[in-house]
């Protein structure tokens, strides 16, 4: 019986201390291409007309009631309001660029986590969409279930980095840090 004990602890060991900090990661990276990047690289084309130009659809997403109170014409549009706009446009291109190359990891995740928190709110005020719960047997919850996951998901990246295979693990190691098994981005 303690050599099945000890054969346990032996694997748990392995996966807790060698496998999971590499993997994880990396893994929470590859999710994140494959669900979101392709999803926010389109919301942000729909945000701009070149580098400084907000769109309609720009207006009508992040401002909707000011956007319609205007018919959608964007010269209505404040500096304020047209600055959120392009910065926000540049932060949708920018900010997954940056997750899937694992540059300024932790960073960039953060500022998604921004970014997804800024968004919901606008859904639920501006857009009218239902905040959802938690614990109420419905999974689909746009809001309070999947954006949860979604900030969970990018909140693994702000404490655990971009994993091994990185930008910012190629600069560690060519800072010359070693890169142990905790601090493998």
């Amino acid at each position: 019986m303690n050599a099945l004990i000890n054969l346990h602890d032996d694997a748990v060991d392995l996966l807790e201390h060698r496998v999971a900090p590499w993997l994880l990661p990396t893994l929470a990276r590859i999710v994140f291409a494959a669900v979101f990047f392709v999803y926010f690289w389109n919301s942000a084309t729909l945000k701009l007309d070149g580098l400084f130009t907000p769109t309609a659809g720009a207006f009508g997403q992040i401002f909707p009631k000011s956007a319609e109170a205007v018919l959608w014409d964007v010269s209505q549009a404040t500096i304020f309001q047209k600055t959120v706009m392009v910065l926000g446009g540049w932060a949708e291109f920018v900010l997954p660029i940056l997750l899937l190359v694992g540059f300024a990891t932790r960073l960039a995740a953060l500022g998604m986590i921004g970014f997804v928190l800024v968004q919901s709110l606008v859904d639920v005020t501006g857009h009218g969409v239902a905040l959802g719960a938690w614990f109420d047997n419905d999974a689909l919850s746009a809001i309070m279930d999947q954006r949860t996951l979604w900030v969970f998901l990018l909140a693994y990246m702000v404490f655990r980095g971009a994993g091994p295979i990185s930008v910012d693990a190629a600069i560690r190691r060519l800072r010359g840090e070693a890169l142990t098994p905790q601090s493998a981005d």
